[in-house]
C-alpha cells in the first residue's frame, strides 16, 4: 500500500527576488508612471515626418481631361504644376514657423517645420503643356488637359 503524502511536509520554494519583482511590474502598471509610458507609446505610433496627403480626381470629358485637387488651407504661391511627357505632378511646399514663449519658467523655443507633398497623374497621351489651364479658388485646384488627337495613318496593301 502507498502511503499518501502529507502536503505540508512538501519544500516552500522560496524566490529571494520575488516580492522585488512583484513591487517592480507594480510600478510601471499602476498610475503615473503607466500614464506616462502609455504617452511614449502614442507618440511612437506616430509617424516621424507625417505627410498630408491630398485627393485628386481625374475625370474624362469628349474633349479634355479635368483634374482636379482638394487643397484646403494652402496658398496658390505653395502649389508647382509641372508637366513631363505623358505625366503632371502637382507639388505643394509647407513651411510653418512657429514660436514658443513661456517666461514664467524661462522655456522659450522657436522651430520650424516643412513639408512637401506630391502626387502624380498619367494621362494617356502626351500632354501639350502651352494648352492646359488651370485654376485655384476656395482650396480646389482644376487643371484642364485638352486631349490630343494623333493621326490616323492608312494601311498599304
Amino acid at each position: 500500500m502507498m502511503e499518501k503524502s502529507d502536503e505540508s511536509k512538501l519544500p516552500i520554494k522560496v524566490e529571494p527576488f520575488g516580492d522585488w519583482f512583484k513591487s517592480f511590474n507594480h510600478f510601471f502598471h499602476d498610475p503615473p508612471f503607466r500614464g506616462f509610458l502609455e504617452g511614449i507609446d502614442e507618440f511612437f505610433k506616430q509617424p516621424l515626418f507625417p505627410q498630408k496627403i491630398f485627393n485628386v480626381k481625374v475625370s474624362s470629358q469628349k474633349d479634355k481631361h479635368l483634374v482636379t485637387a482638394e487643397l484646403p488651407g494652402i496658398r496658390k504661391e505653395q502649389i508647382r504644376i509641372n508637366i513631363l511627357g505623358n505625366t503632371i505632378t502637382i507639388s505643394v511646399k509647407h513651411q510653418d514657423l512657429y514660436t514658443y514663449e513661456d517666461d514664467k519658467n524661462h522655456i522659450y523655443r522657436r522651430g520650424e517645420s516643412f513639408q512637401h507633398t506630391s502626387k502624380t497623374i498619367t494621362i494617356p497621351y502626351l500632354i501639350d503643356e502651352k494648352r492646359v489651364k488651370a485654376s485655384y479658388r476656395d482650396g480646389l485646384l482644376k487643371i484642364s488637359i485638352p486631349k490630343v488627337k494623333g493621326k490616323t495613318i492608312a494601311i498599304s496593301e
